[in-house]
């Protein structure tokens, strides 16, 4: 009994020694990982930048923001969290010293025996040595299997720093048994994220070979619909990224992730707004990887890249490598995402003023096959807001660039294109289309261009076309000699907005009837603007005295001139410069109406001296000019022929009839000032709009007639 009793307090004592000698044995071996080169680099980086980091600061850095640190620093930016968060430490000089512990060996039996120096009796070490390290990795195992994902990664960590060796490490069955357990229900709603990113880096850092389906979901569901492509902030961009890091560098990465991961990737930066790293991931894919995505996913970094300012060059990054990827640009409108695609297109096309590519882009779209009832184009102007806008703003630019390069044709074809687009011309747009096709003398094709404009205006889709365009088209009907164009034009007028007209509208009516010599007729038109209450202006006058000219009706051009005053109108040089053009007849007769008015020219141009002139001289000045004379000249050779002929006795003609032609031919704007201080002024009111009317009444009649003469000034 005593022996026994003696037995057992020896084995209790040497359990109590063992137990001791175990745990007062292990060596502590510190070392540091930084050498001296490295810490004097690291101090030379700091010296140089004006800030630096501490070692909790570069620990809640994300992965992006450990990648965005690293490039700024010129240090590499690829690998695992770990990894990039190391080069910064060390960067930094914050790498902390690390407790390398060593397993005590296990108390021999001559060490045990020299401890107790019992004779007669042995010792033997029968325990595990593994025990620890088999125990917590079967309780890993167990709260993995029954899905306790929180608890096995606990004890999962614990297993790798505690007990885990390099001739002990923690099995890949482990790892892969928690990554399932976290991996479950979606990453338990992305919660898991964390975890699974941690073990996935840790297989890689081991060297095992992560299977393709758990690396693709774990990745994918990592991602949710929130900020940063969280969900309810968890996981994320940065966590999937990270995944990424670590399944590429395993022994099996090249071939693990699928193109759907990837570009659930590229669609989740592109919706944070990180348009480089999506389309760095994008081009990886297609160039590097020989991936074909889906339109969606190139669909969604154009679209972010057309929101973005400054990124708008990146959207043709895109398309090219949807060429790259075996897309035709020509096909891709007949699916919605390939018509977002084009959209973002001609959304950047705008935004670089790039107008050939955008209508380069639009004109692809129409070429798609199944867009039907609707064609490609018109569905790529209309996907979005910002689209239709840019579409819009390209074409009114391109047409406005046509037609100041008098290019009509292009100007007509886009003008024509814009509402099969579903886009609305602006009024300016239908203006400078219809004024270059009138330019080019194309009345035609302005008639056309007009009633198009009308018929989208009865539709509610387009402004009334104002008076002065159908004037334009009236005007260029009248110099193509398109009667019947003009009449259905004034009758589309009518139609349209309900009116006659307005003062330039019956002033090109005379032109047509001056031109024919019609001066009944001219009259006829001038009643009618007074029944419409339109007041005849200058430009109005001077077209009927134009017919006169036409006709050499001296005695009319004479009443005209009085009637014109009656109504307050004065004339101008271009009114008398006309009336006397119509007395070159050769008769007696229109050569005394000539001096007549020479007369009465003379007098309004010494009034005009002596008073000033109020108003635009080219509307209201009565000064003779070069032509002027020239024809005071013509009209004293017909004086002369007239006495030659006995039609009147030479003094008297020299006396009389001949003396208003000589002032009027020789006349000085210097006058003596006694002359002009006998005459009273009375400047009568200048209406600026008025003249802002015969401004382009002169400068339209000018322009269109190219036989103008200024005898009619028509």
């Amino acid at each position: 009994m005593r022996l026994v009793t003696a037995c057992m307090l020896i084995s209790s004592t040497t359990s109590l020694l063992a137990n001791g000698f175990q745990a007062s044995s292990p060596l502590s071996v510190r070392t540091s990982r930084v050498s001296t080169s490295s810490k004097s680099v690291a101090a030379a980086t700091m010296s140089a930048t004006s800030s630096s980091m501490s070692y909790d600061e570069v620990n809640k850095l994300a992965f992006r923001a450990l990648q965005s640190q690293c490039k700024e620093l010129g240090l590499s930016a690829a690998g695992t969290t770990a990894a990039l968060r190391g080069r910064l430490l060390e960067h930094f000089g914050l790498l902390k010293e690390v407790s390398l512990q060593k397993e005590a060996p296990a108390a021999t039996a001559a060490e045990i025996e020299e401890l107790c120096a019992t004779d007669g009796i042995t010792f033997c070490d029968e325990s595990d040595p593994d025990f620890d390290f088999k125990t917590l990795l079967g309780e890993v195992m167990q709260k993995s299997s029954v899905g306790h994902w929180k608890s096995a990664t606990r004890k999962l960590k614990k297993l790798n720093k505690q007990y885990s060796t390099s001739d002990r490490p923690v099995p890949r069955e482990a790892y892969l048994a928690v990554l399932e357990a976290c991996a479950a229900n979606r990453l338990n709603g992305a919660r898991a994220s964390e975890p699974a990113r941690k073990i996935l880096e840790d297989m890689s850092e081991s060297g095992y070979d992560i299977p393709i389906d758990l690396a693709n979901s774990c990745v994918v569901n990592s991602l949710g619909e929130g900020p940063s492509a969280t969900h309810d902030d968890c996981g994320g961009i940065d966590a999937a990224l990270a995944m990424v890091a670590a399944v590429e560098s395993s022994p099996n990465g090249n071939a693990s992730l699928t193109d759907a991961t990837y570009g659930r990737l590229v669609s989740a930066l592109a919706l944070d707004g990180a348009v480089e790293e999506a389309i760095l991931v994008l081009r990886s894919m297609v160039v590097e990887k020989l991936f074909t995505p889906p339109l969606s996913i190139f669909a969604d970094v154009a679209k972010a890249a057309a929101k973005s300012d400054g990124h708008a060059e990146d959207v043709l990054q895109v398309l090219t490598y949807a060429k790259a990827a075996g897309y035709e640009l020509d096909n891709i409108a007949a699916v919605e995402a390939g018509r977002d695609l084009l959209a973002s297109g001609v959304i950047a096309a705008e935004k670089m003023d790039n107008l050939a590519l955008g209508l380069r882009l639009l004109t692809a779209a129409a070429k798609a096959e199944g867009c039907a009832p609707d064609n490609g184009d018109a569905l790529v102007a209309s996907s979005s807001g910002a689209a239709q806008r840019a579409a819009t703003l390209i074409h009114k630019r391109a047409i406005q660039q046509a037609c100041k390069d008098n290019g009509w044709k292009l100007a007509v074809k886009l003008l024509e294109l814009m509402p099969r687009r579903g886009l609305t011309p602006a009024t300016s747009v239908w203006r400078s289309v219809l004024s270059t096709c009138c330019k080019n003398e194309k009345s035609r094709k302005a008639t056309a261009i007009l009633i198009d404009w009308i018929t989208l205006a009865n539709e509610g889709k387009a402004d009334k076309p104002p008076v002065n365009v159908f004037n334009t088209v009236v005007n260029t009907c009248e110099v193509c000699g398109e009667e019947d164009l003009t009449v259905k034009v004034l009758d589309l007028m009518r139609e349209t907005l309900e009116t006659e007209g307005n003062i330039i509208t019956f002033n090109i009516a005379l032109k047509r009837l001056a031109k024919a010599g019609n001066v009944l007729a001219c009259e006829g038109i001038l009643i009618a603007m007074l029944n419409e209450g339109i007041e005849p202006n200058v430009v109005s006058y001077t077209t009927v005295i134009g017919a006169c000219a036409k006709t050499k009706n001296a005695p009319m051009a004479s009443v005209w001139l009085q009637r014109m005053r009656s109504r307050n109108v004065s004339p101008n040089y271009h009114t008398y410069n006309t009336a006397l053009a119509a007395c070159l007849d050769g008769k007696l007769e229109s050569t005394f109406i000539a001096s007549k008015i020479a007369t009465e020219m003379v007098e309004d141009a010494t009034r005009e001296l002596a008073c000033g002139l109020k108003g635009i001289a080219n509307y209201k000045s009565a000064l003779p000019d070069t032509y002027t004379k020239f024809l005071g000249r013509e009209l004293m050779k017909q004086l002369r022929e007239n006495w030659r002929n006995g039609d009147i006795d030479m003094a008297l003609a020299k006396t009389t009839t001949r003396v208003p032609l000589l002032k009027m031919v020789d006349f000085d704007k210097e006058i003596p000032q006694e002359a002009l201080n006998s005459i009273q002024c009375d400047l009568p009111e200048d209406d600026e709009n008025e003249s802002s009317d015969q401004d382009y009444e002169f400068s339209l009649l000018a322009e269109l007639h190219k036989d103008d003469h200024r005898t009619a000034m028509v």
